[in-house]
C-alpha cells in the first residue's frame, strides 16, 4: 500500500479524500484533467490533481440547523 503525503495547506486525509472524491466527479462528468497523467481514472486523476495543487476549495462556516417547531433552541 502506498502512503499519501498530503500537500501542507490540506488539514485533514479526511478531507482531502473528500476534495479528491467530487473532483473525481467532475471528472467522470466530463471535465477536463488539469494534470498531466497516464491514468485514465477518474479517482487517481483526482489524487494527482489535488497533491499537485491545481484544484482548490475552500471551507465554508456551517450554517446554524433549524429548530423544528414546538422545539427550543439549545
Amino acid at each position: 500500500m502506498t502512503h499519501l503525503i498530503l500537500p501542507k495547506d490540506v488539514d485533514s486525509k479526511f478531507r482531502f479524500i473528500t476534495v479528491a472524491a467530487q473532483r473525481a466527479k467532475q471528472l467522470q462528468g466530463g471535465a477536463k484533467p488539469r494534470v498531466e497523467t497516464r491514468s485514465r481514472k477518474p479517482t487517481r486523476i483526482a489524487v494527482e490533481e489535488a497533491v499537485a495543487g491545481t484544484i482548490s476549495w475552500e471551507v465554508l462556516e456551517e450554517l446554524p440547523r433549524p429548530v423544528p417547531e414546538g422545539e427550543t433552541a439549545e
